[in-house]
């Protein structure tokens, strides 16, 4: 069973992508290097999601990991304790 995930930070993450790059979306909320993935996932069964983008573009990542639209922050954090 996978082990849940924690909130690295109640606000989104803002980065900038470019168009063609491979990024690593961090799900457990462990990651050193938010909102991307370090590898920190190891043994808890939840596994990063792959993003890449046909643009570049600015995106705002979800950094409480309670999202219903991953990668992308959608408000969930408001609802947060």
């Amino acid at each position: 069973m996978a082990s849940a995930p924690v909130a690295a930070t109640k606000e989104p993450i803002i980065i900038e992508l470019e168009a063609g790059k491979t990024y690593w979306w961090c799900r457990c909320g462990r990651s050193a290097k938010q909102p991307l993935c370090d590898g920190s996932h190891a043994g808890t069964g939840l596994e990063p999601m792959k993003f890449a983008p046909a643009t570049s573009m600015k995106a705002r990542f979800c950094g409480c990991k309670a999202t219903k639209k991953p990668p992308f922050c959608d408000g969930s954090h408001l609802d947060l304790k």
